[in-house]
């Protein structure tokens, strides 16, 4: 669970998770009075602060949109119904929305979230309903001494570590598939079926809001602002590659389950054919003892062989030639 700069758990009263100023000199927490006072002057250019909030607390909004200078379309995105992942460009500042699985994700649709980030060169404000896991891994890589040189430095990192940890996500996915696919050659399946379509249908809606928009993205690394510098450029280009790379095995291992299903299927579906058969053998070779049943039980006159020594072993002699001629057949047919 994310712990604040202040070492509890959650937000100060401002909403605000943590605070960093980042300097040559290295990385200090900041409380938001801090951040406040340090937005209030002018900043050295070798200097940039990251404010985390939790826009879940109601005064979050009004103390950011008091206190940051942030641009408008940064709040309009916070009220958007779309959530698809893109990095643009507005004016000077760079906007990112972003999708993350929650701190304790467990392969459940419902446990994907959205942060939202407004950079330009003094300052990076990230903002969260719920905690998430690639921010936390970034919080605590900078509680461990780790300094960033740009804001679009830690943009770099925090689509790397989300990169990261989209790949776990693959390779735990990958691990249950394998594990299904063994159960599917032992012929033990039990309720896989449900298990692979809840897998799949999180799978999709991870390719679906985590693959970054690829025109704002291009706008981007083709006319970058002149405060971002072109290493920090370079950067972002190899980390796009990199999510990209993620992306294709992710498409891949849903293919993979989308074949996996149709087995799946195929298989229960010969299974389902193998026992109407057996039943249909069954009824048909049942079928000679009910008619001669039915025709030498009926309180008539002209029943033959009724007065016959041997009717009784001919009757039997009739029923079992044809219920034998009729199990050859089916033999026959179950063998090809």
């Amino acid at each position: 669970m994310e712990i604040g700069h202040f070492g509890g758990y959650g937000a100060d009263a401002s909403g605000l998770v943590c605070g960093f100023l980042f300097s040559p000199a290295g990385v200090s927490a900041l409380t938001s009075d801090a951040a406040k006072d340090w937005l209030a002057q002018p900043a050295p250019p070798d200097q940039f602060i990251w404010l985390h909030f939790n826009i879940a607390q109601a005064a979050t909004a009004r103390w950011m949109d008091e206190h940051l200078p942030l641009p408008e379309a940064f709040h309009q995105s916070l009220s958007m119904a779309s959530r698809s992942s893109r990095v643009e460009l507005e004016g000077e500042s760079l906007l990112a929305v972003l999708n993350d699985v929650l701190f304790e994700f467990s392969f459940d649709a419902a446990e994907i979230s959205t942060l939202w980030l407004c950079l330009d060169c003094r300052m990076v404000i990230s903002a969260r309903t719920k905690p998430l896991r690639s921010i936390d891994r970034l919080r605590e890589a900078v509680r461990g001494g780790v300094n960033l040189r740009s804001p679009v430095d830690l943009l770099v990192r925090l689509l790397s570590l989300q990169a990261s940890v989209l790949e776990q996500i693959v390779r735990d996915s990958a691990q249950e598939v394998d594990r299904i696919e063994d159960r599917l050659l032992a012929d033990r399946l039990e309720r896989r079926r449900v298990n692979l379509g809840s897998l799949r249908r999180v799978l999709v809606r991870l390719q679906r809001l985590l693959a970054p928009e690829p025109a704002a993205l291009f706008r981007l690394l083709s006319r970058p602002p002149k405060w971002i510098a072109e290493a920090d450029v370079n950067e972002l280009r190899q980390s796009t590659e990199e999510f990209a790379a993620v992306l294709t095995d992710l498409a891949a291992l849903h293919e993979r389950i989308k074949l996996l299903q149709e087995e799946i299927a195929a298989h229960i579906n010969e299974q389902d054919n193998r026992s109407l058969f057996v039943l249909t053998i069954v009824t048909v070779l049942a079928l000679p003892f009910n008619i001669i049943a039915g025709l030498l039980g009926m309180n008539v006159g002209g029943i033959p062989f009724a007065q016959h020594a041997n009717g009784f072993w001919i009757v039997v002699g009739v029923v079992a030639t044809v219920t034998g001629t009729a199990g050859w057949y089916a033999w026959r047919k179950w063998r090809e």
